[in-house]
Parts: C-alpha cells; sequence; structure tokens
C-alpha cells in the first residue's frame, strides 16, 4: 500500500509554470489527463537546492483505468476512514480531495497492517467511551497512529432483567430509585453489586454488565465506573487499558496512544 503520510508530498500536476520542476517536497504527482488521473512517482536530484527541483526520474504507478476520485471532501487525517473508503470503491487507487482542497491518495489499500484497538462498552444510555473514540476519529487525531477500532457494546436492555443501573438509561425499574424488595434479577456490575449488599443483603441474582467482565481480545480499551482499575492491566488474560465511566476526551486520546505506544514496544 502507498498512502503519503503528508499531503505535503502530493502535488497536482495540472500546469508546469516552472517547467519540469517540482516542489521539493513532492514525491508523488496525480496527473489529471484525459478527464481522468494518473499517479506519478517523481525524483529529483538530491544535492540541488532551492524550493523548486529539476526532475531526473519519474514513473507512472497507477494508471487511468486503475484511478477513482472519491466525490466527497473528506478529512484527510482520518487515515484509517480513507483506507477504508479505497476498499470500497474497488478501484486499485482513490484519490480524495480534503476538506481545505488539500489532496491525497490511497494506492493499493490494505488494512491488515493497521493495529486493531478493542473498545468494550455498554448502552443505554449513550456508550460514552465509543462514541468519544469514534468523534476523535472522525477529526482525525488518531490518524498518525495507524490503528483500527474494533467496538464491543453490550446491549443492557437485551437484558432479561428485573432491575437496572439507573433512570438515564430510559429504564422504569432502577437501583439508583427503586427498592429491591429480593429474589430479583438485578443488571449490574460490582458497584451495583456492592449497592445492593449494603442496602438489601445478597438475595438477588447479579447480571454482570461490566465491559470488562466482556473483553476476550487484546489490545483492549474498556470503560469502567471502578476507579481503582484506571489505567493498564490484564482481564481474562487480555492487556489492555482501563478509563473511568466518566473520562473525558482528553484523558481517552492519552490512553489510547499511551496503550499504542506500549503495544507496538513489546509487540
Amino acid at each position: 500500500m502507498i498512502f503519503p503520510k503528508q499531503c505535503k508530498n502530493v502535488g497536482f500536476a495540472s500546469t508546469q509554470p516552472c517547467g519540469q520542476m517540482v516542489y521539493f517536497l513532492s514525491r508523488y504527482l496525480v496527473h489529471p489527463i484525459d478527464d481522468g488521473f494518473e499517479i506519478l512517482e517523481v525524483e529529483f536530484d538530491p544535492d540541488e537546492k532551492g524550493m523548486m527541483r529539476h526532475i531526473v526520474k519519474s514513473r507512472v504507478i497507477s494508471k487511468k483505468s486503475e484511478v477513482y476520485r472519491y466525490p466527497d471532501k473528506v478529512q484527510i487525517n482520518d487515515r484509517t476512514r480513507l483506507i477504508q473508503l479505497a476498499l470500497d470503491s474497488r478501484y486499485r487507487c482513490t484519490i480524495f480531495f480534503g476538506l481545505d482542497e488539500h489532496m491525497t491518495f490511497v494506492l493499493d489499500p490494505d488494512l491488515s497492517d493497521l493495529l486493531k484497538i478493542h473498545v468494550y462498552d455498554s448502552s443505554p444510555p449513550r456508550p460514552s467511551l465509543s462514541a468519544c473514540i469514534r468523534d476523535l476519529e472522525s477529526c482525525g487525531l488518531f490518524g498518525d497512529l495507524n490503528v483500527i477500532f474494533c467496538h464491543h457494546i453490550l446491549d443492557i436492555s437485551q437484558m432479561k432483567a428485573d432491575v437496572y443501573p439507573c433512570r438515564a438509561a430510559g429504564f422504569t425499574r432502577t437501583l439508583d430509585a427503586d427498592a429491591v424488595k429480593g429474589n430479583e434479577r438485578v443488571a449490574g456490575c460490582l458497584t451495583g453489586s456492592q449497592l445492593m449488599g449494603e442496602c438489601y443483603g445478597t438475595n438477588f441474582e447479579l447480571l454482570n454488565i461490566c465491559p470488562l467482565s466482556a473483553v476476550n481480545e487484546e489490545p483492549f480499551i474498556a470503560r469502567c465506573c471502578r476507579s481503582d482499575r484506571e489505567g493498564k492491566g490484564t482481564y481474562n488474560g487480555k492487556q489492555g487499558i482501563v478509563v473511568h465511566w466518566g473520562a473525558s476526551p482528553w484523558q481517552i486520546s492519552e490512553s489510547i496512544f499511551s496503550l499504542t505506544k506500549e503495544w507496538r514496544k513489546h509487540a
């Protein structure tokens, strides 16, 4: 796969105001040709100085019949999404134009080299960890990490429980607002079990909803309401990182960068 690390490495060769010269950071040229495009790889004399430099060698790395121009403007820094879109195009090469008119391309798209990070969360209410990661990813924050997120969301509403965690999730009978009489099936986690034990005793069946209990892939990032579990750890034999139920976008992004760095260091 060829996917230029930065858009400054890609030039648009529609005219030649300086002749056979290119901007010194250009490594590839998108060349309009006969109502289509071809992609060129260029080389110039490394000893030559100046902003514009003479091309000493060029070759076509994707011909017109292999090139597709994606019709909509995109967030160029959301690299994983661009690879997925390039795969969906079924062309060997896809050209993308950014929101700021910068451009790039993906040649021979391949997701296999991306690190899979597994996200464990639950809903309802909003799965805030998963949703936050999607929001941050869409603005290109994780573009340079070369990661792909696999989301695993537990749907609490599908559990056959008599009592659910909280009113915020839209349930009618919940631990935060209703008394438990005994023998109920309670959808909850370690915190919910502790609350039940302190207030009502142990005469109930706990249906575990903690995202950590669902971990079966690594590396992972999971959401948990227990502050003592925050940070790196091993759960169900899998390594990952835990963020608090109310973690901010900054904390979540920092955790992902830290997890990625550590995982690749020891891979």
